[in-house]
């Protein structure tokens, strides 16, 4: 891997809505994506439930009273795809609600539909 890293690729609105958080969850978010394209986790990454493993990755970073998250994958070969930034609005338990699980499993086939094409440009290579 070069000193770049993995490139950092956003689906759907992630990346508009990942700079309306408050500036010291940027920083966390931003530190969790930079260890992801550098292959590694950040302490804080979990995976996502529902999703099948340790592919899909959520980053939950509290600030103020609210509760804002990032999802990532890092399923595909050589890219992390940003799929979903949200600030949690329900005050009830910890998990994701219904809504932004359905966004998410919509924006992983979107990134799975780009890495395809992003392969085919790169002359088939998944590596």
């Amino acid at each position: 891997m070069d000193a770049q890293g993995k490139p950092l690729l956003w689906i759907g609105s992630s990346l508009d809505d990942l700079r309306e958080f408050p500036e010291d969850v940027k920083r966390v978010m931003g530190f969790a994506l930079r260890r992801a394209q550098d292959g590694c986790k950040h302490i804080n990454a979990k995976p996502l439930k529902g999703f099948g493993g340790a592919g899909v990755l959520e980053i939950v970073e509290n600030d103020d009273g609210n509760t804002y998250r990032g999802v990532y994958t890092v399923k595909f070969a050589g890219v992390v795809y940003v799929l979903h930034a949200f600030q949690k609005k329900s005050t009830k338990g910890i998990c994701t609600p219904k809504r932004e699980i359905d966004l998410v499993k919509d924006r992983l086939k979107r990134a799975e539909e780009h890495y395809a094409d992003w392969c085919k440009e790169r002359g088939g290579s998944r590596e």
